[in-house]
């Protein structure tokens, strides 16, 4: 099938803000996907992460039908049997808190910020500012790409929004000196996935929680890319620990694998802290819709029912282990980082082309920061096919 006639209708009618492939999907199922002219590809970044279980998984397809079936959205005032069961599987999985739904990780960073600007106007004189990471990214809107430590995505959108500052991920002096009177929260990510999947280090996650405490500043931990299972536990910040204890934040906020590919978003705070968020001082129309809940909570219980974590970090260890071994890629990759299923290749120099050589392959592979290969590939792969697609990401790079 010739796709030029459906790209051109495409780009008459969408706007340009993404760098599409000239590819149209068709049909996915687990981790393959087809093309419109029949070709399949290993997926190994699941959309953005947001396919977690792969494609049309049948608990989420049926999940799904039959909430279609018996009530799609009536808005918040009312309640609803599969939003309060997805908080209460929060509070199951991650730490005792109280849920915002929404449509995004972006979202959901938001109100994560005015949650701690809330909390922060208790206090004399108030507390405003965030302080976040040089290479973080927390979304595309005014207040988010302020907060996102990268110049590109603040470019053209001058002037920034008051009150957004960054430091070098791990400078603890920094962030001692860019925390002062005035500072709401500190934003973090467990590992920074836009800015090429850098892991923080347990001892600066300890310090932080600590300077946190000692200056009454709102941690957030922004998971959109860590949480729901992806890195082989729950949620990235349980693998902070400080004398046997997981170093738990203030709020964190969900995205992305949430919905299992649909569009849900979550801010998950700590009881204390979600009190100051009363009717009238945030919402969401179609936050919170029973369908987006019931696929998310289907996410839930089948990484529970498949013990998905541990094939995760598994998966993950293998991976690493392999591409590190890898005698092809000797000179070809500088480092390669990550935890469970989310994985940076960290190139020498920027790869011509790459992408697009993978994708000749069959294999669906991501590029960050110039010269970053990104994998994020379904929780639930098989070994023998993230082997076939990691066969195909090298031949890719030594071409």
């Amino acid at each position: 099938m010739d796709t030029t006639p459906l790209i051109n209708r495409a780009n008459a009618v969408l706007i340009g803000n993404y760098a599409r492939l000239p590819v149209a999907m068709v049909r996915g199922e687990g981790a393959m996907l087809w093309d419109s002219n029949g070709k399949q590809y290993i997926d190994l970044f699941a959309g953005f992460g947001g396919g977690v279980l792969g494609h049309a998984h049948p608990a989420l397809v049926d999940a799904v039908t039959k909430q279609a079936r018996l009530l799609w959205h009536v808005g918040n005032t009312f309640h609803t049997q599969p939003q309060v069961e997805l908080a209460e599987r929060l509070n199951k999985f991650a730490f005792k808190g109280q849920a915002f739904f929404c449509h995004s990780g972006l979202e959901a960073n938001e109100a994560a910020v005015k949650l701690s600007r809330l909390r922060g106007a208790q206090h004399s004189p108030k507390k405003w500012k965030v302080v976040s990471f040089h290479k973080s990214f927390h979304g595309r809107s005014l207040a988010m790409i302020a907060a996102t430590g990268n110049p590109a995505v603040k470019a053209g959108f001058e002037p920034a929004v008051p009150g957004f500052t960054q430091v070098p991920l791990g400078d603890l002096e920094g962030l001692t000196a860019a925390v002062d009177d005035e500072t709401a929260a500190v934003m973090v990510e467990p590992i920074q996935g836009e800015g090429g999947v850098f892991p923080v280090p347990n001892e600066f996650a300890v310090e932080l929680r600590k300077i946190c405490d000692q200056r009454q500043v709102t941690l957030i931990f922004d998971e959109v890319w860590t949480g729901c299972g992806r890195t082989g536990r729950w949620f990235g910040h349980q693998w902070f620990e400080s004398a046997g204890s997981v170093i738990q934040p203030d709020i964190m906020t969900l995205g992305k694998a949430l919905g299992g590919g649909l569009a849900v978003g979550c801010m998950f705070a700590r009881p204390e802290v979600a009190a100051l968020l009363t009717p009238g001082k945030h919402g969401c129309t179609l936050g919170g819709n029973a369908i987006g809940m019931a696929a998310a909570g289907a996410v839930f219980d089948v990484i529970e029912r498949e013990n998905l974590l541990e094939h995760a970090r598994v998966l993950g260890e293998h991976a690493m282990a392999r591409l590190r071994g890898e005698k092809r890629l000797a000179g070809r990759v500088a480092a390669v980082r990550g935890r469970g299923l989310f994985l940076g290749l960290e190139l020498p120099e920027p790869p011509k082309s790459l992408v697009e050589r993978a994708l000749a392959r069959g294999v669906i592979i991501n590029l960050t920061g110039q010269k970053i290969i990104r994998l994020a590939p379904p929780m639930n792969i098989s070994k023998e096919t993230l082997d076939r697609g990691l066969d195909r990401m090298i031949e890719s790079i030594c071409e």
